[in-house]
């Protein structure tokens, strides 16, 4: 009686298939890439154009007005001890006042004290580190109006150092805010139209440059679907060279599935037609057989032939089945290698035991979990045992085997008559059988098995049994994240 060893329970979900959005342009794209930069980019300029242009403006208005602060600066003289101004000519002349702008002077004592000019001016601060120095600028408001402020401290009394006037000269903006409406205005009204044509010269621009992709295009849309020749690179554009490249390697690999899917239906096609055809015959024998024996062997050698045809269709879907895209892409579980193991030993317990096999598995000390397709790895390891129940003579015996060495380990163990080394790798190629094995099969059983490694990046190798006689079949495959959990006490035994 077989011992079972307690399953464990892992949680499966399948990865479900993204969902694709719609195509992209990759004009849109490099449209989108190069404007909305550039519309980004002009608010900001506007911004930076006229505060550019308020500094332009500034500039020359400024320096007029510290030579009228210097100038009535100059008329500030001490008579009696007392600070007068003498003007030689009117203020407004003096300061040059126009029509367009308001000017103001004052020149006040530190008490605050108008000595002349207009009292609207407000007092400006007393930088102790400037006084008596270059003429400074500031921005105020007189009745609520903008001005701009040039001013100067002076200490006109010698015999009293403490004692400072403040002279100011105050104008309003009104030339300036002009000045750098006409520089803003001469700046962006080109750029209005600009914008326009910088946005058609870059269509342009780009619908030639996405040319060749179009030419391209329409090339493999005039061509057959049984037309699988590559593209020429050179005749392409040096940045699609790389992905016509790999275009062409996806043909190449194309092409070459597509002869294997023809000679598979080739051979199958052959091997098939051997049981029918003597499934054929035997029943041709058994509808003119009277003697009750004979007709019951005719029929025992249908049922034998029949046995042989479905275990080759079988093998067949099993194959197709490995390589089928669907399970390849959307059918990926945690599995338990140990768990599939356990499962396809106590399915095929009954035929070994038929034989008088002895037929165990073999665990280490942790459950070993993979990332794969649960219903092909099943079908993985159920080939390599079914072959080894197979081929072992009567009395002999099989073992399966998992553990761990760097990566997950499968192993299955015989003591067959073995596999002769110049035909380990042969017997990988499908319908190819060993001679004088003595053993029907379809030489499907390894085919499908190394596809199905394959399919999980794992790899598969046929070696002499280091016991003795026999074959050792292993299946490393990749190092995998998982941790496997500790088993419970006594769940690692052997499986006999």
């Amino acid at each position: 009686m077989l011992p079972r060893r307690r399953k464990s329970k892992h949680d499966r979900g399948s990865n479900p298939p993204r969902k694709s959005g719609p195509p992209n342009s990759l004009f849109g794209e490099i449209l989108d890439w190069m404007l909305a930069p550039l519309l980004f980019l002009w608010p900001i300029s506007i911004i930076v154009t006229h505060n550019v242009a308020d500094n332009i403006a500034n500039q020359p208005y400024d320096l007029a007005l510290a030579d009228s602060a210097r100038a009535l600066a100059r008329l500030v003289s001490v008579e009696d001890g007392q600070v007068v101004v003498h003007f030689p000519a009117p203020p407004r002349a003096l300061f040059r006042a126009d029509q367009d702008d308001v000017v103001y002077y004052q020149v006040a004592d530190d008490q605050g004290t108008i000595i002349t000019g207009d009292a609207d001016i407000p007092a400006a601060p007393v930088p102790a580190s400037l006084i008596g120095e270059e003429v400074l600028l500031r921005d105020a408001l007189i009745q609520g109006e903008e001005v701009r402020v040039a001013y100067r401290y002076l200490r006109p009394l010698p015999e009293q150092p403490d004692a400072m006037v403040l002279v100011q000269v105050a104008e309003t903006r009104n030339k300036r805010t002009d000045l750098a409406s006409r520089v803003v205005t001469g700046v962006l009204l080109p750029q209005f139209a600009i914008i326009p044509i910088a946005v058609v010269l870059v269509w342009v621009g780009l619908s030639r440059g996405i040319a060749p992709l179009n030419r391209l295009q329409s090339l493999i849309r005039r061509r057959r679907p049984t037309d699988l020749s590559p593209v020429e690179p050179s005749t392409v554009p040096e940045e699609v060279r790389p992905l016509i490249i790999a275009y062409n390697d996806m043909m190449e690999r194309l092409e070459e599935n597509l002869q294997a899917q023809q000679r598979f239906i080739a051979d199958a096609a052959h091997q098939m037609r051997t049981p029918l055809t003597g499934l054929k015959m035997q029943t041709d024998l058994a509808m003119h057989e009277t003697d009750p024996e004979q007709l019951r062997e005719s029929l025992t050698r249908i049922a034998e032939s029949t046995d042989r045809a479905a275990h080759l269709i079988n093998q067949l879907l099993s194959l197709a089945r490995a390589e089928a895209s669907f399970e390849k892409l959307y059918v990926v579980e945690t599995v338990s290698l140990d768990a599939v193991v356990r499962e396809v030993a106590l399915e095929l317990f009954p035929r070994a035991q038929a034989k008088q096999i002895d037929l165990g598995v073999e665990g280490g000390e942790h459950e070993l979990l993979i990332e794969g397709n649960p219903v092909l790895l099943r079908e993985m390891v159920k080939n390599l045992v079914d072959n080894a129940v197979k081929y072992t003579p009567r009395g002999g015996s099989v073992t399966a085997r998992t553990r761990f060495a760097g990566s997950p380990i499968l192993e299955v163990e015989d003591t067959g008559p073995g596999i002769p080394e110049a035909d380990r790798e042969r017997v990988f190629e499908r319908f190819y059988r060993v001679l004088g094995s003595g053993v029907d099969g379809s030489g499907l059983g390894l085919p499908i098995v190394r596809e199905i490694a394959d399919l999980h990046r794992a790899t598969v190798t046929l070696d002499a049994n280091p016991g003795g006689q026999g074959t050792l079949a292993r299946v490393v495959f990749p190092r995998s994240h998982l941790q496997p959990p500790p088993l419970v006490q006594g769940d690692h035994d052997a499986l006999r």
